[in-house]
């Protein structure tokens, strides 16, 4: 965990979130500045700065498997998935996070 990371803190409960899921790995909640009707994020418990630091299958298959999870629970049957790696791609929370999107029509390239 870092102690100065938002999702960490969000992770631990040390701030208030309604999480729409959670397991012992992973948890989920809704996007502060949502790009579709519905937009949440999932994450890892465990601090990973971005894609580049995870270094273990085990830790894909956390959070890629909660993903069917939470859609079938929300009823979404299509979706995107997007994870932003690095400043420049458009990371602005340096913790490792899976964007789920659905609810409108998306075009690519992403707009």
């Amino acid at each position: 965990m870092s102690s100065e990371c938002i999702f960490c803190k969000i992770a631990n409960k040390e701030i208030p979130s309604n999480l729409i899921y959670e397991d012992e790995n992973v948890v989920a909640f809704n996007d502060l500045n949502p790009q579709a009707p519905v937009h949440f994020l999932v994450i890892p418990k465990k601090h990973y700065a971005s894609l580049n630091e995870i270094d273990t299958n085990e830790t894909f298959a956390q959070i890629f498997s909660a993903i069917p999870k939470i859609t079938k629970k929300l009823n979404i049957k299509e979706y995107r998935t997007v994870i932003n790696t690095g400043e420049s791609a458009g990371q602005t929370v340096f913790h490792i996070h899976v964007h789920v999107m659905a609810g409108r029509n998306f075009t690519w390239p992403a707009g």
